[in-house]
C-alpha cells in the first residue's frame, strides 16, 4: 500500500470524481485535499477540461501552480517551478483544434453523420448540458487540442465514424457526459507516462502514482497509475483496467467527490 511518507503523487479526473458532475461542487473532497496539501503531495488534475477551465479550478481548490493534464491527455501543464524546462509552460500533442474542427465538418458534410459540436451550440444549451456557469462556459470553448462532441446517429454509424477518425489519425474518447475527439498522439496515459518521466528525471527517482478516475476516457491513466480507484460513475461503459488486482484497484460504492475521499482513504487510510 502506499503511504503519505512516500514520494507520492495523485492524478485525478474532474467531473464525476473530485468534482460532481450535477452539481458542480467538490465541497466533500476538501478535508482529504487539505490533508494531501498539509504532507505536501501533488495532485495532479487530468481531466477533458480545458487548460483554462483547469488553471480556475486549480485556483479555488488551492493547488495554483501544480502541473495538469487536460483535454484527455492533448494538453500537459508543466509545474510553475519548472521554468527551466525545454517545454514550459505547455506541450501540445498532436493536432490543434482548429484542425480537428475541420476534419469533423468535412466527415459531416461528406457522410451526414448526426452530431453536435460546442462550436455549433451557444453558451445557453452548453450551460443546459453540463450545469457551467456562465465564467466556466467561457472557459470550456477555450479548446486547444481537441473537441467535445454530442453524438445523435445511431451505434453502427458510431462505430464507422470512429474507424474514419482512427484512419485520419485521430480518436474518439468517451466521457462522463460527451464524447471528446483528439490526435491518436493525446490520451491521458500517454500524458501521464511522460509527467512522470518528468518528476523523475527532477528529483531522481519514480514518484508512486495513486490515478482515480470514473469513466472509460480514464483507462489509459488508471493503467499506467501504480494504485487505481475507480470512483462509482455514470458511464453507460464499464471502466476496464488491464490489471484489476484488488491490492492495485480499489471500486468506491459512492459517487463523486464522497467516492473520490472513499478510494483514497482506502489506500491512504484514515490520516488522510
Amino acid at each position: 500500500m502506499p503511504s503519505l511518507t512516500d514520494s507520492l503523487i495523485v492524478i485525478s479526473d474532474l467531473d464525476g470524481c473530485l468534482i460532481d458532475s450535477h452539481t458542480q461542487q467538490w465541497s466533500a473532497a476538501l478535508p482529504v485535499l487539505d490533508s494531501l496539501r498539509e504532507h505536501n503531495i501533488p495532485v495532479i488534475l487530468c481531466s477533458s477540461k480545458t487548460a483554462a477551465e483547469t488553471i480556475a479550478i486549480q485556483n479555488e481548490l488551492g493547488l495554483q501552480g501544480e502541473a495538469f493534464i487536460a483535454e484527455n491527455g492533448a494538453v500537459i501543464q508543466l509545474n510553475d517551478e519548472w521554468d527551466d524546462h525545454a517545454d514550459y509552460p505547455r506541450v501540445i500533442n498532436g493536432d490543434t483544434h482548429e484542425s480537428i474542427r475541420k476534419v469533423l465538418e468535412e466527415l459531416r458534410q461528406s457522410e451526414s453523420y448526426k452530431f453536435t459540436t460546442y462550436d455549433d451550440v451557444d453558451d445557453a444549451m452548453i450551460g443546459e448540458l453540463t450545469g457551467l456557469t456562465p465564467k466556466m462556459i467561457a472557459l470550456a470553448k477555450l479548446q486547444e487540442a481537441s473537441q467535445t462532441l454530442i453524438w445523435r446517429d445511431s451505434d453502427e454509424r458510431l462505430s464507422a465514424f470512429s474507424e474514419q477518425l482512427n484512419n485520419l489519425g485521430l480518436c474518439m474518447m468517451e466521457g462522463g457526459h460527451f464524447w471528446h475527439v483528439l490526435d491518436q498522439r493525446g490520451g491521458k496515459g500517454s500524458a501521464l507516462t511522460w509527467l512522470i518521466d518528468q518528476y523523475r528525471q527532477r528529483e531522481g527517482r519514480r514518484p508512486t502514482t495513486i490515478g482515480v478516475g470514473d469513466s472509460p476516457n480514464d483507462v489509459t491513466m488508471l493503467d499506467v497509475a501504480d494504485y487505481a480507484v475507480i470512483v462509482q460513475g455514470y458511464s453507460k461503459q464499464p471502466v476496464v483496467v488491464k490489471n484489476d488486482n484488488p491490492q492495485r484497484v480499489y471500486r468506491t460504492q459512492a459517487y463523486g467527490p464522497e467516492g473520490w475521499c472513499e478510494g483514497l482513504n482506502y489506500f491512504l487510510g484514515s490520516s488522510v
